[in-house]
C-alpha cells in the first residue's frame, strides 16, 4: 500500500529530545551556568511565541533580544520587495534579497552590543535571541539552534491566518499572495542564511508539530542527511484539492476523510516542497527536504548536474487527478529565454504527462490544429476571459487545440511553449523540470477557484510563448507515445520514453518480471512504480538495506549509490512490473 510516511533510518531514539521538558534539559546541560547567548533561528513561519513561553519558564532566560523588533518598518519592507514580487497575483522575480535586507542597520547595531555586553558584563542568566535573522545578531552565540519548518506545514499555516510573512503585516492576506510572497522572498532570503548555518548548528528544533517539538544534535542531523544520499529514499507527499480535483488518489494512496471537496495535486517528488522524515527510534524528526540538496548536492545530484543547476533538484514528480473531476485549465509554459528575462529563472517547465490510469474517453489537449489562425485564436481566448457573465462565449478549445484520446501507460511530451492540458478522468504522473510556478493558464473552462474567485488568466504571457508551429503533424510524430527499445536481458526490457530533444529530461521506462540492473552514472535518477503492486531496489554489493517501493510510489536514487537492481517483490513475485525513471540528460 501507498506509503504517506516514508522514513530514512537515522540514529537511536536516545539522540532525539521529545517534548520542551526533554529539550531544555538538553539545552540547559549543553549551555552550563556561565554568562551566555542561546540564539535560536528561525525559518519564517516558525511560532516564536511557542518557543518563548516554553524556554523562558524552563531556563535562567535573564533577557531576551527578539528579531522581530529590529526590522525595518512594514511601509520600508514592501517598497525594498516591490521590484521583486510585482502586481502580478502569481509571479514575481527571482533575486537575491538576503535575510539582512529586512532589518534596520541601526537596531541591529544597537542588538549586537548589547549581545556582547551581555557576555563581557558577567551577568548571571542567559540571554536568548530568538527569530528569523537572530544568528545575525551574534557572531559566537554559547549555542546554536535552527528552528525548521517544512513547506507545507508553512502553507497551511498561511491558509489558517496563523502566520503572514516575514517583515509585513499581511496575516489576513490571500493565501495565495502570501505563498507568492513566501516562494519569491521569504524563502529564498531564508535558505541563503540556512545553507550558511546548517554546517554549524549545535541543535536542529523540529517545529512542525506545535507543543510537540523534537530536537536532534546537528552532527546527528549531518549522519542522517549523510545517510539519505547513500541509499534509495522518498520524500513526504503532500496532498491538495484543485477545481478541477478527482477521486483516484483517495482510494489508491488511501486517503483520510479530510473534509476536501476531492485531492487534485500530490507534490509526490519536489525537494523544494516536499518534507523528509529521519527517523531516530520510533521518533521521525521532520524536515524541509530541500535541506538535503542544500548540505549534499554533489552526492545527490552527480558533479554534472550540480556543475548545471547548482543546489536545486532540477527533476519534479507529481500527481494530477482528474477521476471523477474536470480538464485541467488550457496553459503554457516559457520558453527558457522568456522566463530568464521576465521572472530570472534559469530554465523553465519542460514537462509530460504519463498516463497512470486514465477511464474510457478520457483524453489529452496537445498542440494546435494544422492551418488555424493565431489572432483569432487569441481573439476568441480574449472574448472568452473578458465579456460578461451573460454574452462572455465559451471558448472551443477543440477548435484550435488537438484532442488526442489517452489510455493507461500513454506518454505524453510537452516541450515549453506547447499548448496543453490533461482531459477529465486522467491520472496523471507529469515529470518536468522544477520550476513550477511559471504555468501560464489560456482558459480555465469558465471555473472559478475553490475559494471562489476567478483564477488568474496570463494570456499576454501565453501569446508570447505559444509556439504555433507545434501543430498536429509534428505533435503526434514527435510528442506521442515515442517509445523506442534500448536493451533487454533475462525478464526484463528497456525502452525509452522520451522526452522530446528539446527538454533536457530524458525518460526510461523498464517492464520487468526478473531483475532489472541499473546504475545512476553519477547522475541523480528519479523512478515510479507505474506498474505492479511492489518491488524491492537492493545494492549488489550490500550498501544500502533492501528498499521497497509500492504501486505509484516515487523515489530517488541519489547519483552516489551508483549501481542498484529492482526486482518484483512480495505480491507481485511471478507478475510483469513496471518503473518510469528519469534523468537530467549529460
Amino acid at each position: 500500500m501507498y506509503d504517506k510516511f516514508p522514513f530514512v533510518p537515522a540514529g537511536d531514539a536516545s539522540e532525539c529530545s521529545l517534548g520542551w521538558q526533554q529539550i531544555t534539559d538538553r539545552i540547559a546541560a549543553a549551555i552550563g551556568s556561565q554568562p551566555a547567548i542561546l540564539c535560536v533561528e528561525c525559518y519564517p513561519g516558525v511560532f516564536l511565541n511557542e518557543i518563548h513561553k516554553e524556554l523562558a519558564s524552563r531556563l535562567d532566560i535573564a533577557h531576551t533580544i527578539f528579531t522581530e523588533q529590529l526590522l525595518l518598518s512594514p511601509a520600508a519592507v514592501e517598497q525594498r520587495l516591490s521590484p521583486y514580487l510585482t502586481d502580478d497575483p502569481v509571479f514575481g522575480r527571482m533575486n537575491q534579497l538576503s535575510i539582512q535586507d529586512f532589518f534596520d542597520p541601526a537596531k541591529l547595531a544597537v542588538a549586537r552590543e548589547n549581545a556582547a555586553a551581555h557576555v563581557l558584563s558577567g551577568a548571571s542568566g542567559i540571554l536568548l535571541v530568538l527569530g528569523t535573522g537572530a544568528s545575525l545578531v551574534c557572531e559566537r552565540p554559547a549555542l546554536l539552534i535552527y528552528a525548521d519548518l517544512a513547506r507545507w506545514e508553512i502553507q497551511l499555516r498561511q491558509r489558517r491566518n496563523e502566520i503572514g510573512n516575514f517583515g509585513v503585516d499581511n496575516l489576513y492576506e490571500r493565501p495565495s499572495l502570501k505563498y507568492k510572497r513566501a516562494f519569491f522572498v521569504d524563502w529564498r532570503a531564508a535558505d541563503r542564511l540556512k545553507r550558511e548555518l546548517f554546517p554549524k548548528i549545535d541543535f536542529l528544533l523540529d517545529t512542525n508539530q506545535p507543543d510537540a517539538p523534537k530536537m536532534i544534535s546537528g552532527d546527528a542531523l549531518h549522519r542522517g542527511l549523510r545517510q539519505c544520499v547513500q541509499q534509495p529514499f522518498r520524500v513526504v507527499p503532500f496532498f491538495d484539492p484543485g477545481p478541477w480535483g478527482g477521486h483516484w488518489m483517495e482510494k489508491v494512496c488511501a486517503l483520510p476523510d479530510d473534509g476536501a471537496p476531492n485531492h487534485a495535486w500530490c507534490f509526490d517528488c519536489v525537494p523544494e516542497e516536499n518534507s523528509l522524515l529521519l527517523a531516530f527510534g520510533d521518533a521521525h524528526v521532520e524536515i524541509p527536504a530541500i535541506d538535503l540538496v542544500f548540505m549534499h548536492p554533489r552526492e545527490l545530484l552527480g558533479d554534472g548536474v550540480f556543475a548545471r543547476f547548482g543546489a536545486e533538484f532540477p527533476i519534479r514528480f507529481d500527481f494530477l487527478d482528474t477521476m471523477g473531476g474536470g480538464n485541467l485549465s488550457l496553459q503554457v509554459h516559457p520558453l527558457t529565454a522568456y522566463i530568464r528575462e521576465k521572472f530570472g529563472m534559469d530554465y523553465t517547465q519542460d514537462e509530460s504527462y504519463y498516463m497512470l490510469d486514465a477511464a474510457p474517453g478520457a483524453c489529452v489537449y496537445l498542440g494546435l490544429k494544422e492551418g488555424i489562425q493565431s489572432e483569432e485564436m487569441l481573439r476568441d481566448l480574449d472574448a472568452a476571459q473578458n465579456g460578461d457573465a451573460e454574452s462572455s462565449p465559451d471558448f472551443p478549445a477543440e477548435k484550435y487545440v488537438n484532442r488526442f484520446p489517452a489510455q493507461k501507460h500513454d506518454h505524453f511530451l510537452i516541450p515549453a511553449g506547447t499548448v496543453h492540458c490533461s482531459g477529465k478522468d486522467s491520472m496523471v504522473l507529469e515529470i518536468s523540470a522544477t520550476p513550477y510556478i511559471f504555468t501560464f493558464k489560456l482558459w480555465d473552462w469558465g471555473r472559478v477557484g475553490l475559494d471562489g474567485t476567478p483564477r488568474p488568466i496570463h494570456l499576454l504571457h501565453g501569446e508570447a510563448n505559444i509556439q504555433w508551429d507545434c501543430t498536429t503533424e509534428w505533435v503526434k510524430e514527435s510528442l506521442v507515445n515515442r517509445f523506442q527499445p534500448i536493451a533487454q536481458g533475462e525478464g526484463w526490457r528497456e525502452e525509452r520514453t522520451g522526452l522530446h530533444k528539446l527538454e533536457f529530461i530524458e525518460t526510461r521506462r523498464h517492464w520487468f518480471a526478473g531483475t532489472v540492473p541499473h546504475n545512476t552514472n553519477g547522475n541523480v535518477q528519479v523512478l515510479n512504480l507505474v506498474e505492479g503492486e511492489e518491488a524491492i531496489v537492493e545494492s549488489p554489493t550490500q550498501a544500502f538495506a533492501p528498499f521497497i517501493v509500492h504501486y505509484a510510489e516515487t523515489f530517488i536514487v541519489p547519483a552516489a549509490v551508483g549501481a542498484y537492481t529492482i526486482r518484483p517483490h512480495g505480491p507481485s513475485v511471478g507478475r510483469e512490473c513496471a518503473t518510469l525513471l528519469a534523468y537530467v540528460r549529460g
